[in-house]
């Protein structure tokens, strides 16, 4: 079949019976190859368990998966001859017979039907799975959790204050006098970031040595070195013989005043009279003093320069001397704060990231275990993918290498299986060293596992994907120029690129810089201090963007689709790039949504900082804090009651109660505020914070306000607080005030996913970007950035050292700290060309501020490029910039797509009605209010509340003294009377134990409190007699016989009948319901019925035609 030559190199890529070390250039389809790679395996009969593909991001795990089920899914539909035609362009060589064909039709299934899916996921996910099925070999619970960044936040913030509390908390102090951060948090993040380093303690010997100092050397060897003795004099000398020379000698001689004692303090004021200011920091000797005052005095110079020489000298072992004992301080913290904070963890049975990452690569490496687990694992996976290599760090190689290790060596390189490891990355897109990435790793780990395959006689297969399918040649061509000779950040000269769509219209332009301005203009009094002014130069760039697009927009400009077509710009093929979220990024949003264009906001969002989330938490805020006026004042303004200033004016000037609540919930006007926030605050007590807020969201309308008033992206942070919420309930016993609490404490990020934004704006940084384009893309933040060493610690291979600025560092620390800057720079290379490729057809570079004086600013190195190219002026109303454009632009007409037909089913009628309100369900009905007459006519004395308080103490009674003694009946009757709102005492009490005591001990009653007796029984049943309600009471003795069952009840009416037919209807009702509900409980046995009359201490056997006679005129409704 005949391809063309980025066809074929994909295909090549993709065999799968080689093991493929594959570089990709930005947009040359390396998705396309790793879902085609395991499309190829599967048609070799490979099964899907026995694949294990790890990529960067869930982002990327999500995307491959849906595109190769996508594709699995299609060629289960296809009919042969597309289906052939397919798998040829799949690059399937030989006869594609009608098994191979039915074999991919069932590979749908097969992937959707494997236990557990396909594993395509994260190298997080991969470590997190291999520790849960091997949890007793790794040492971690079966049942461990994975920390979000939040929760290990706070856990770190619950062992530094254990650890403060501690007798040693003199370490956490000593460290703290080093740390210039506003909590120790950061410094605990920064310590548990590099534990795998930090735990390995190589002590204060070691330490001296890596610094060249001698063991043992203290800050009194270093003054030795420097005082010898008459020092002190000397200096008092010259400090007498400076303030008779020139301006600048009365400088020194006021400087030198301050040396008062041989000490640290003296040999800084030393340091600065005698050292120079910067590199390399020499002594000024024939310099200072000046040359009069050196020739008034000779004898005195020759005992001062010497000095000049020591503090000189000395100067580097002070630098190495406070370097070592910060590194100690450092060191001592770790020492206390990592097993601690580990022991957190396990109490709680959870792991971070980094855990996950070291405890699989310590699982894979033990030599105890590791053979059994690589058993195992060899068993299921035969093929290995991993995406986006470049970002890979040295540990997550590790981990790899491990799992590779069967592949190249012992039982599993010898056998007959094909076994494949599949790597495809880019280093000029390795921008992600914060996250622990190396793109050196990239290049050392092709070279080992290269070294070990071609061991076994199948070498590493070595390709480049050069052709881009995304970038117009104009944009491929600058980005070639841009980094000629950047061969360090990973630019090979070999690795240039080639533009698929040869012909397609592609333009870069560069616009003027704006200036930088000071924001000096005047404000209003109340205007925030940090308000940018309306001539500031990011509000200018921001604006300049904002109209510029909607004039793309309003102008319809032609957007080139290829081969002479053209469609108009719309919002959503506009990306817009930042290195920092900063000023520039929020003017940006701000000027677009002035142009009422549709934008996406920000990438991500602060919790705490969405007018959303705010309101939300104004509101929880006022109902935990019913006095809290200023946050319900808030939620009246808020959108989800819409009040404006003059209401709430009205109500809170004119209220006659202190608090502004009262006097809401007094007037009679705004009903629906009122029941709104009544009904929040019934429920406030009883709901947990996610229920509470769900409350608010939908069955108050709530999100649909917000997002009225707001726009959709106030959804992001709605759902958002419900995620914090719903963690909140997870870790904390809920509640209200608990959850504002615990808001309080941090203010959590979250990240958007941009590519779901559909027709809008996208504004964001550019390492968000990372696979990510668009036909437009601006890059507004191309002028000078201050270069800053980022982080609290520096590392070599095998120390951790504290950081310190440059000018403090000692030329060990200087080392590395240049070391690490030339790193960035080189990073930042990285980002730029990762920024540049972002753009499909059209690259808008911009500036705002100042460019510096290097020369090596991104808009500086675009300028250059484009110049050298050949760029045309470009004249816009701001100013004379760049156009660098290849392709016929000016013969586009834009044709609008045609509009997209409405696929949605008719819905019938009943769909789009309300659904009509369910009928409510019957009240069970209680045996004793069944109706009816509960006492005989003229029964006196007692009124209804005392008779049945009287009835409710002699239940009680009959029910506890059962079975005591009878000497001992009167006490335990106080006891049981002796409290509650029936407690009695006196009288009245003895009176209610004579009456229980006659009842318990007459002979012919035994049997009803014997132990076959049960107590207090609740029956519930349907009863046809009552047209099927349901009955619910409570039996007060039930003694159930193999052949009767009998129910019996207490009655204590003062009135007590003869005979049976003279009980008082609503008795006899309800001991009807009784017999009928214990009839359908235990069938074919004979039910009997009968009261216990207490004040007579007879029992009155009910006539079961009676009761049910009874049962049978009661009208249910």
């Amino acid at each position: 079949m005949s391809r063309d030559t980025a066809s074929q190199r994909q295909v090549d890529a993709a065999r799968p019976d080689r093991s493929t070390w594959l570089a990709a250039n930005a947009g040359s389809g390396k998705t396309r190859v790793l879902t085609d790679r395991v499309a190829r395996l599967l048609l070799d009969g490979v099964l899907p368990q026995h694949i294990l593909c790890l990529t960067y991001t869930k982002a990327a795990a999500t995307e491959m998966q849906n595109r190769l089920f996508k594709r699995l899914g299609h060629w289960a539909m296809l009919p042969d001859d597309q289906l052939r035609t397919e798998l040829e362009t799949l690059g399937i060589e030989d006869r594609v017979t009608a098994g191979r064909l039915n074999l991919a039709r069932t590979l749908f299934a097969r992937a959707i039907e494997t236990p557990g899916g396909l594993k395509i996921q994260t190298i997080h996910s991969f470590c997190a799975a291999l520790l849960r099925r091997f949890p007793l070999e790794a040492g971690v619970s079966p049942q461990f959790t994975e920390m979000e960044e939040r929760d290990a936040t706070l856990l770190r913030a619950e062992v530094i204050d254990r650890l403060a509390r501690r007798p040693d908390a003199g370490v956490l102090e000593r460290v703290a006098l080093f740390y210039s951060g506003a909590s120790m948090e950061g410094l605990a993040a920064t310590v548990a970031g590099h534990a795998d380093l930090l735990s390995r303690q190589p002590g204060r010997d070691a330490l001296e040595r890596a610094l060249g100092l001698p063991a043992g050397y203290e800050v009194g060897d270093l003054l030795g070195d420097v005082f010898l003795g008459s020092e002190m004099g000397d200096i008092a000398a010259l400090c007498a013989a400076a303030r008779g020379g020139s301006a600048n000698d009365v400088k020194l001689a006021e400087k030198l005043a301050g040396v008062t004692a041989p000490d640290l303090r003296a040999l800084a004021v030393l340091e600065d009279c005698f050292l120079l200011k910067k590199e390399p920091f020499s002594a000024k000797i024939g310099k200072v003093p000046t040359k009069a005052t050196q020739s008034a005095h000779p004898e005195l110079m020759d005992r001062i320069e010497p000095l000049m020489a020591r503090v000189e000298t000395a100067r580097s072992r002070r630098l190495a001397l406070e370097l070592l004992d910060r590194t100690v301080a450092l060191h001592d913290f770790a020492r206390l704060f990592l097993p601690d904070y580990a022991r957190a963890k396990m109490l709680r049975g959870a792991m971070d990231f980094d855990d996950l990452i070291l405890r699989a690569r310590d699982l894979l490496t033990n030599q105890d275990v590791s053979a059994w687990v690589l058993f195992r694992l060899d068993g299921g996976i035969d093929h290995i993918l991993v995406d986006e290599a470049q970002d890979t760090s040295p540990v997550q190689w590790q981990v790899i290498q491990a799992l590779a290790r069967e592949f190249t060596s012992g039982a599993g390189a010898q056998d007959d299986k094909t076994r494949t490891i599949f790597v495809v990355g880019d280093k000029k897109q390795s921008i992600y060293s914060f996250q622990g990435a190396d793109p050196s790793e990239f290049d050392r780990m092709r070279e080992e596992f290269d070294d070990r395959l071609t061991a076994l006689g199948t070498p590493l297969q070595r390709m480049a994907l050069a052709h881009s399918f995304r970038s117009a040649p104009a944009l491929l061509a600058l980005v070639d120029k841009v980094f000629e000779g950047r061969v360090e950040a990973g630019f090979s000269p070999d690795e240039t690129h080639i533009a698929f769509h040869e012909t397609l219209p592609g333009r870069v332009d560069l616009w003027p810089l704006v200036e930088k301005v000071e924001n000096t203009e005047e404000g209003e009094w109340d205007d925030p201090v940090d308000l940018p002014g309306e001539q500031d130069h990011n509000v200018v760039l921001a604006r300049r963007i904002a109209r510029t697009i909607r004039g793309m927009i309003d102008d319809r400009t032609p957007l080139p689709l290829g081969d002479g077509t053209a469609r108009p710009i719309h919002a959503g093929d506009i990306l817009i790039l930042v290195r920092r979220r900063r000023r520039l990024f929020h003017e940006i949003i701000r000027a677009c949504k002035g142009e009422d264009l549709d934008i996406a906001g920000a990438d991500r969002l602060r919790i705490g900082a969405e007018i959303a989330v705010k309101d939300l938490t104004a509101l929880l805020s006022f109902l935990a804090t019913p006095d809290d006026d200023l946050g319900l004042a808030a939620v009246l303004k808020s959108p989800l009651f819409g009040w404006d200033e003059q209401m709430l004016f009205d109500l809170a000037h004119r209220r006659e109660t202190k608090r502004l609540w009262p006097a809401l919930d007094a007037r009679e006007d705004h009903a629906e505020t009122r029941r709104i926030l009544r009904d929040l605050r019934d429920h406030a007590d009883f709901l947990r914070p996610y229920e509470l807020l769900e409350r608010v969201l939908i069955r108050h309308d709530g999100r649909r306000r917000l997002m009225a008033r707001l726009g959709t992206e106030a959804q992001d942070g709605i759902d958002a607080l419900l995620d914090q919420a719903l963690a909140y309930e997870r870790t904390d016993v809920p509640s209200l005030t608990g959850f504002l609490v615990w808001l309080q404490g941090d203010d959590p990020e979250v990240k958007r996913q941009m590519e779901s934004a559909g027709s809008r704006i996208r504004v964001m940084t550019v390492h968000g970007s990372k696979g990510l384009e668009a036909p437009v893309v601006f890059m507004p933040e191309t002028q000078a950035r201050r270069e800053e060493l980022r982080g609290e610690v520096l590392s070599d291979d095998d120390l951790v050292w504290w950081n310190m600025p440059a000018r403090e560092a000692p030329p060990l620390l200087a080392g590395l700290r240049e070391a690490k800057l030339r790193k960035q720079r080189e990073e930042t290379d990285r980002l730029l060309y990762v920024a540049m490729t972002r753009a499909e057809k059209w690259l808008i570079v911009a500036a705002a501020g100042e460019l510096g004086k290097s020369g090596d600013t991104w808009y500086e190195r675009i300028r250059d490029g484009m110049t050298a190219l050949g760029a045309a002026p470009l004249i816009r109303p701001d100013g004379e910039g760049l156009r660098l454009e290849s392709g016929d632009w000016q013969g586009l007409t834009p044709i609008d797509p045609p509009a997209r037909q409405d696929r949605r089913p008719a819905l019938p009628d009943w769909a789009t009605r309300p659904a009509p309100r369910a009928a409510a369900a019957p009240r069970t009905l209680s045996p004793s209010e069944l109706g009816g007459a509960k006492a005989l006519p003229g029964e006196e004395g007692l009124d209804e509340e005392a008779a049945k308080r009287r009835g409710r103490q002699i239940h009680r009674l009959l029910e506890h003294l059962p079975g005591v003694p009878e000497t001992e009946l009167a006490d335990r009757a106080a006891f049981v009377l002796g409290h509650g709102p029936d407690a009695a005492e006196g009288e009245e009490l003895a009176l209610l134990t004579g009456e229980a005591q006659r009842i318990l001990f007459r002979p012919n009653l035994r049997h009803l409190f014997g132990p076959e007796a049960l107590v207090e029984v609740s029956v519930t049943a349907d009863l046809d007699a009552l047209d099927g309600r349901r009955i619910h009471g409570t039996i007060d003795r039930l003694i159930v016989g193999n052949e009767t069952v009998l129910a019996v009840d207490y009655k204590t009416n003062a009135v007590v009948p003869d005979r049976p037919e003279q009980v008082p209807d609503a008795l006899l009702r309800q001991m009807g319901a009784y017999a009928a509900a214990l009839a359908r409980i235990y069938p074919g046995r004979k039910i009997e019925t009968a009261l216990l009359w207490t004040r007579t201490a007879d029992l009155m056997v009910l006539p079961q035609d009676l009761v049910i006679a009874a049962l049978h005129d009661t009208t249910t409704s």
